[in-house]
């Protein structure tokens, strides 16, 4: 299992990735400011269902890729490593629609839960962080990958709920001003950018974990 420095950095780098908006905040802020507090949790349950397939697919599919080929491993994480970055240039870059937030459609909660599962499920932004900057923490010298990349995705799941659940009670209360302020979008944009390019600058610096 990793020690407590590893689940320590561990956990400021997911929480650093989590708040980024990405097409599950986007989602969830979307129905919060469209359908209120309740419609907007329920889609963060959505989301984070999803993030199971994630943490399954990662377990299984990163354990092998790290007993077969390191140079599989290092192709993974510098393709990882790249959509970071282009995650951060293109936030950077973004200009707000003012009419994003006021023109979507309300939907039964049934409905939100398993959009928000099928969102996240082909978020590329889950999917990257599980392929290529997860590994990162994993130490197979300490045993099997597998069950510490399930804790890790368990971790994960916890933050991500918190997180999330914050957006979606956050963008509730302030539907109206979210609606409105283009600028306030515009300064997240930036702020993610940023955020994206840091995390994409410590995926690329971080060393190749040793085989078992």
């Amino acid at each position: 299992m990793p020690d407590f420095a590893t689940l320590a950095v561990f956990c400021a780098a997911t929480m650093a990735l989590l708040l980024v908006p990405g097409p599950a905040v986007v989602f969830i802020v979307t129905r919060s400011v469209a359908q209120g507090r309740v419609t907007g949790l329920v889609s963060v349950l959505g989301i984070h269902t999803g993030s199971i397939v994630h943490v399954a697919a990662a377990a299984l599919g990163i354990s092998a890729l790290l007993a077969a080929s390191a140079t599989a491993f290092m192709v993974v994480k510098w393709l990882g490593v790249a959509y970071l970055v282009w995650l951060g240039i293109r936030k950077l870059m973004t200009r707000s629609d003012d009419g994003e937030l006021a023109t979507v459609r309300s939907h039964s909660r049934s409905r939100v839960f398993w959009e928000g599962f099928v969102v996240n499920v082909l978020n590329p932004k889950t999917a990257i962080f599980f392929l290529a900057f997860l590994p990162q923490f994993v130490k197979p010298e300490l045993g099997p990958v597998a069950p510490q990349i399930i804790l890790l995705g368990v971790v994960w799941i916890a933050l991500g709920m918190a997180s999330d659940g914050a957006y979606a009670l956050l963008a509730s209360a302030l539907s109206g001003r979210l609606r409105r302020s283009t600028r306030a979008r515009r300064r997240l944009d930036v702020s993610s950018g940023v955020i994206y390019l840091g995390l994409g600058a410590a995926a690329a610096f971080t060393g190749e974990p040793a085989k078992a």
